[in-house]
């Protein structure tokens, strides 16, 4: 049997703030693999969201590469970054991000307007954007067909976060970032989110990366890192 393919692969990264003395992150070697579901743990303020923007092509790396899906984004042009990561990247932030003019339906399928890429990808498998929108929100527990027509502030935290995890996952992008995305939930709402989120990331075959101070999410995922690990010692 084959391995399977590598969605990510970094090499000799580091990365500090201008003016810093210090390294941030330095992570010599990191593959993650096409699929795999990754928990990455760290306390607030730790690194996390540094490195899943790094991931993202939102910052650049002080040295080292970062390859995704076999394209070395460190040094292509914001314009490049911005077309990649529409075509291939689905992203659930942290407060969720949504747009509150915008109906239900219309937050969904907004990443589709960014990216000829996924809107092909439905047409190849003969959904129509309607259609795979609808079967997103059923498939994460949002059956109810008035949801699709209420403003987005009259709704639950829960239901926010699955209709900003609906619309990362729009179109089948190879990669799913979230930034810790269960923050405001109850334990149970936590767990019963992210088994709704592995069950869509398996039908799309997407790589999960998600960030988060909660280790107790961690044996959920294929594969755990701790951000201490790359997070070096600063010298006093």
């Amino acid at each position: 049997m084959s391995s399977p393919k590598r969605c990510v692969d970094i090499s000799k990264l580091s990365f500090r703030w201008p003016g810093a003395r210090n390294d941030l992150l330095n992570i010599p070697e990191l593959s993650i693999s096409q699929g795999e579901k990754v928990f990455v743990q760290g306390a607030s303020g730790s690194g996390k969201s540094t490195l899943l923007n790094l991931l993202a092509g939102v910052l650049a790396p002080t040295e080292g590469n970062i390859t995704i899906l076999d394209h070395d984004i460190t040094n292509a042009s914001k314009s490049r970054h911005d077309s990649f990561r529409a075509d291939h990247y689905g992203i659930i932030f942290q407060h969720f991000n949504l747009i509150p003019y915008l109906s239900v339906m219309d937050n969904i399928i907004l990443p589709l307007s960014f990216s000829k890429h996924r809107q092909a990808k439905l047409n190849k498998n003969r959904h129509t954007i309607q259609q795979h929108a609808l079967s997103l929100l059923s498939s994460l527990g949002l059956n109810d067909s008035k949801i699709r027509d209420r403003n987005i502030t009259e709704l639950s935290t829960g239901q926010q976060q699955r209709i900003a995890a609906a619309r990362a996952l729009i179109g089948s992008p190879e990669i799913i970032i979230a930034d810790e995305p269960t923050s405001a939930l109850d334990a149970d709402a936590k767990r019963g989110f992210i088994e709704l989120l592995f069950n869509q990331v398996k039908i799309s075959n997407s790589t999960l990366i998600l960030v988060s101070h909660d280790s107790s999410l961690a044996s959920m995922f294929d594969t755990t890192l701790s951000i201490s690990n790359f997070t070096p010692e600063t010298s006093s």
